[in-house]
């Protein structure tokens, strides 16, 4: 037995997920049985577990790091959010309906919220060991400290130690690793065991003084600097990355658009896409390069009808619908599945404040949405082979087909679509004679080998004999 291990972050998206997935698949690679946990996320990028249930994504990818079916244990509270003031709170996977910012921080009712998740986390650690644990944003928010459920009162309830993860990118790492720590209460800072520096660039001999003075600053050992990698393919939580994904039309490949919405989750969709050598994959809301591409894709979102009026008074929506006059395929993922259709409705307020707006009108389908949720896995046959994936969206359509093909326009709720060989080679086919062996590996194993070579990368950096006699004391 091991004791729980929590990495909390200086703020959001210094990779504290990424380094949680290495050392889930560390801990299985060295004989433990480790699960993951995260009290409470925010995020737009979700997965449908085998029962039906709804979590983070990033969860779902620790959980197979561990070897593991997700279970929403591993994530109790899912926050998602609809706008800039509301959020979807989703408890143990199923949605409790929408709440404002602040409603939800507010100190009534938290207790019960505390108390879920203080539960969720029970279960787990009741069977698995060690419990690989993840903070939220910057564990240094002090004016949230009293309703705080996810970062150092959850690694106190625990009894977890902490490693506090910062990125050295972004700039300013001594600064936000020294407040880090002195903002804590004297029981919390003592809880501080170590510091990763996430997201080096260059000669990492070049940090040596630098590491010699974070820990006498700090107080703290520094346990690691990580640089990055280019070559391993993690699925990513945030979709801060997308805005750098932005690269030009490439001569000799398949260029493909996904349109960037204000909204868009479940960006993970296009993983695989984006790896194939013969396609050019990038995000986009300029109607000229809509113009040019081979392929356009309407991803899934938390908010259809509201990116759906941001498309038309942008001219996004018109852009499209001449793509797809002139001979373009596009294809629509769970919430732009709805969009491409004759109407969306929303006549209980479900999302907001829009009532209803006309689609695109490239399907026959009319979409209103209803408080219920569906969350599941799913198997499909696709030219004649089976393939798999799962749906996760609140609204109904006026078709009983999973996937709804009319000319060179195609729909579906399914989540994990464009991973399927057959359904990539079969959009590909129109603009791309070469084929692609897919004999070799399948996506498990794909992104099985991609656990082993990034917990390989940070074996390498990171001292994990350090956090052995950590966790062992």
């Amino acid at each position: 037995m091991l004791k729980p291990i929590m990495l909390a972050g200086t703020g959001s998206d210094v990779g504290k997920s990424i380094l949680a997935t290495a050392l889930c698949r560390i801990f299985l690679q060295d004989g433990y049985r480790p699960a993951p946990f995260k009290a409470q996320n925010m995020a737009l990028n979700s997965y449908a577990t085998p029962d039906g249930l709804e979590i983070g994504r990033a969860q779902a990818v620790q959980a197979e790091a561990c070897g593991l079916n997700p279970h929403t244990d591993m994530n109790p509270l899912l926050l998602k959010p609809n706008s800039e003031h509301t959020t979807q709170v989703v408890l143990n996977g199923k949605p409790l309906g929408n709440r404002s910012a602040y409603d939800y921080f507010r100190r009534e009712g938290r207790e019960e919220l505390r108390n879920a998740v203080n539960a969720a986390y029970d279960r787990l650690a009741a069977n698995y060991s060690p419990i690989v644990m993840e903070g939220a944003g910057s564990i240094s928010e002090i004016n949230l400290r009293d309703t705080d459920l996810v970062n150092m009162p959850m690694a106190r309830y625990a009894g977890a130690e902490v490693i506090l993860v910062a990125d050295i990118d972004r700039g300013g790492v001594f600064a936000s690793c020294y407040g880090s720590i002195m903002l804590q209460t004297p029981e919390d800072r003592k809880r501080i065991k170590g510091i990763i520096i996430n997201k080096f660039r260059g000669d990492i001999r070049l940090f040596e003084e630098g590491r010699k003075m974070m820990e006498e600053v700090c107080g703290v050992p520094v346990l690691g600097v990580v640089p990055m990698y280019k070559d391993i393919f993690i699925d990513e939580e945030d979709s801060v990355e997308l805005t750098r994904k932005r690269q030009s039309l490439a001569e000799g490949k398949v260029n493909v658009a996904v349109i960037l919405l204000r909204h868009i989750s479940n960006f993970t969709d296009f993983s695989t896409l984006e790896r194939d050598e013969r396609v050019n994959l990038f995000y986009t809301s300029n109607v000229d390069d809509i113009s040019k591409a081979d392929i356009i894709i309407l991803p899934g979102t938390k908010a259809t009808l509201d990116d759906l009026q941001e498309l038309r008074l942008g001219g996004v929506a018109q852009a499209i619908i001449r793509a797809h006059r002139e001979g373009k395929t596009v294809i629509g993922i769970c919430g732009g599945y709805q969009m491409l259709g004759q109407t969306v409705s929303d006549p209980d307020g479900i999302e907001g404040r829009i009532a209803s707006l006309p689609g695109l009108g490239l399907l026959d389908i009319h979409t209103v949405m209803t408080a219920g949720k569906t969350t599941r896995q799913v198997t499909f046959t696709f030219d004649g082979k089976e393939c798999e994936g799962y749906e996760i969206h609140q609204g109904v359509s006026s078709t009983e087909e999973s996937i709804l093909r009319q000319g060179n326009c195609i729909g579906t709720y399914i989540h994990g679509f464009l991973d399927n060989a057959p359904v990539i080679d079969s959009i590909l086919r129109p603009y791309c004679t070469k084929t692609q062996d897919h004999a070799g590996e399948t996506p498990k194993a794909f992104r099985e080998r991609q656990y082993d070579l990034l917990a390989a990368h940070v074996r390498k950096y990171v001292d994990t004999n350090r956090i052995y006699q950590i966790l062992s004391c």
